[in-house]
């Protein structure tokens, strides 16, 4: 089961919406649909959040600035990939490849994506977790960790938040918990 919402923040707090993905194909579409949804609420210039959770398995938050480009952040990269939701949110530039499918980044392990160190746990099974095309998704967090900082989430934060509870905890942080719970 799924749940997707979309938070936009206006000028009287935040307000929310459950969203319909099943027209979305990709974080270009869901961007679309973010910004149309919050041009309805007047807030198409300020901060619009997505949120995507797939019960216990996997959270997603998209964060969209105005005309900016997306800034994403997954749980759980690895049990995304199996999900059609999730895999929106998988871009190749998020998964360190070039547009072209190739590798972008020679060493993904260099850039930390999963929160381990090499030698640690979780080197090993990324081998076993695989995205729809066959290419390694590496388990664990993956993307911009920093996503809602400045909206009083540290990275720290949002790095241990895992399970049904996420979002809720992100909601009450932001101050959107009682709007997020109407949609919910």
């Amino acid at each position: 089961m799924y749940f997707a919402a979309l938070l936009a923040r206006t000028e009287d707090g935040w307000e929310a919406s459950d969203t319909e993905l099943d027209d979305v194909e990709t974080l270009s579409d869901l961007s679309d649909l973010a910004r149309e949804a919050a041009a309805e609420a007047g807030a198409e210039d300020d901060t619009i959040l997505v949120f995507i959770e797939q019960e216990d398995a996997w959270f997603g938050v998209v964060r969209i600035d105005g005309e900016e480009d997306p800034r994403i952040y997954v749980s759980d990269a690895a049990a995304a990939a199996r999900s059609s939701y999730g895999e929106i949110l998988l871009t190749d530039e998020l998964l360190g490849k070039a547009p072209d499918g190739s590798e972008a980044v020679d060493d993904l392990d260099a850039l930390d994506l999963d929160g381990t160190e090499d030698g640690e746990p979780g080197d090993e099974a990324a081998s076993d977790d695989e995205d729809a095309g066959g290419e390694v998704v590496p388990p664990g967090p993956l993307g911009d960790s920093g996503v809602l900082a400045d909206l009083g989430v540290p990275e720290k934060d949002l790095l241990t938040l895992d399970g049904a509870d996420a979002l809720s905890e992100i909601a009450d942080a932001l101050g959107a918990s009682e709007v997020l719970e109407t949609v919910r």
